[in-house]
């Protein structure tokens, strides 16, 4: 079998990856229309847009352990399941609760499918393509964020948000059907250890024990991850990369629409923004397999967005709207980079390999809880300046505290690589 045919497998993972990022990607051209007609704030539009991360803020590492548990494929697919439902009943949704209930469910369906995917293209490929493969997957969220904001703007006019999230529905089964047919199945769980003593044909017989021994080892992996400083430094910097990539991003319909723009100019704006951070992402892989440090691209990625949120921003820039746009470019294309490395360190800095499933449940924890934080935040400093030009004093400090946070996590990569 060709090395391109022994990798498709993978890049159906990438793509079950976007059909999952559609899911919350759907959500910010609806809102203007959501607005007029349900009268949302813009906190309370802050609020539905990150409480798709709910989940992720409390149970992505748990989820973790559960997808470990349950077979990578599976929960892919259990995930993708779950998605459809949750996006086929959203849209008969007649009340803003029934909606936020609905994308707190979906934000489940979203982890069994982006926590295992890291793990499942790691068996998919060879050593060698890992790195680009890893830099690939991390293009899933800004790919499918920019499909959404291309056609939202076109779809939602004509048939409206309810058909939209029908859509998504349909999409997600879709989706679900081809990783079962095309994406090698999981291999059989390993019901115990084998035992040294003559008990050891009880032991494998005995299902209580066999729970326990799950448990334990469900655990122990929690607890490698969670002590290890190498998870807690790739999930806090990835926090502070998610939080305002999602609150700059998630904001620009909005932002635009009261601009007087709308239709299809205001949907190529905002898919531009969001497809821009995918070359970032792709342009990850190849840096790292070049040579570059993680390091020196995180920099390079959070030193760009701090650049392009204040040239986007920034009173100077008020009436130079094509500057300012660049500045958006910059900030979400440049800002790539970050995903892209941190998917990378986060396989590289876990404990072990039986532990990357929970340690990219970690980091997705930890960026689940900067995307619940940051949109409300971000819409509350607006609200109270009556403006967005106070979002540089946002985006610059998450920068530099995620620039930190990879000078950290470099050092710990160069111990661990010195150690023979």
């Amino acid at each position: 079998m060709s090395r391109e045919s022994a990798s498709r497998p993978a890049w159906l993972v990438v793509l079950a990856g976007g059909v999952a990022a559609l899911q919350v990607g759907k959500l910010p051209p609806a809102l203007p229309v959501l607005q007029a007609e349900l009268g949302l704030t813009l906190v309370q539009s802050g609020f539905l847009l990150s409480i798709v991360q709910l989940a992720g803020m409390s149970l992505a590492v748990f989820m973790g352990l559960w997808a470990d548990g349950m077979g990578l494929r599976r929960s892919m697919v259990r995930g993708l399941c779950l998605l459809a439902l949750a996006s086929g009943l959203g849209a008969l949704a007649t009340s803003v609760s029934t909606l936020l209930a609905l994308r707190a469910i979906e934000g489940l369906g979203f982890l069994l499918v982006a926590l295992p995917a890291p793990a499942l293209i790691r068996r998919l490929v060879p050593p060698a393509q890992l790195p680009g493969m890893l830099g690939l997957w991390g293009t899933y969220m800004p790919t499918g964020t920019a499909l959404a904001l291309l056609v939202g703007p076109l779809f939602i006019p004509v048939w409206g948000w309810g058909a939209w999230w029908g859509l998504f529905s349909a999409v997600s089964l879709a989706m679900a059907a081809w990783l079962v047919r095309c994406v090698p199945a999981d291999p059989p769980l390993v019901r115990a250890v084998e035992s040294p003593d003559s008990l050891s044909a009880l032991h494998l017989a005995d299902p209580i024990l066999v729970q326990s021994q799950r448990l334990n080892g469900a655990w122990q992996r929690l607890r490698q991850t969670l002590i290890s400083p190498g998870p807690w430094l790739v999930a806090l910097t990835f926090g502070m990369y998610s939080g305002q990539w999602l609150s700059v991003v998630g904001f620009l319909p909005s932002i635009y629409a009261a601009a007087g723009l709308s239709g299809a100019l205001l949907g190529v704006l905002t898919a531009l923004a969001a497809a821009a951070n995918i070359l970032g992402n792709m342009a990850s892989g190849r840096l790292l397999q070049r040579g570059w440090a993680p390091r020196a691209t995180l920099w390079l990625g959070f030193g760009a967005m701090a650049l392009g949120s204040t040239v986007a921003f920034a009173p100077f820039t008020e009436n130079l709207p094509w500057l300012r746009f660049t500045g958006v470019l910059l900030f979400s294309g440049m800002g790539g980079l970050v995903p892209g490395t941190l998917f990378s360190l986060a396989v590289r800095l876990a404990p072990g390999e039986h532990q990357v499933a929970t340690t990219v449940g970690w980091v997705q924890q930890l960026s689940a809880l900067g995307q619940f934080v940051g949109p409300p935040v971000m819409a509350a400093v607006a609200s109270r300046a009556g403006g967005w030009q106070l979002t540089p004093l946002v985006t610059v400090g998450c920068c530099a505290m995620g620039a930190a946070l990879a000078w950290q996590a470099g050092r710990l990569l160069s111990q661990a690589q010195s150690r023979p």
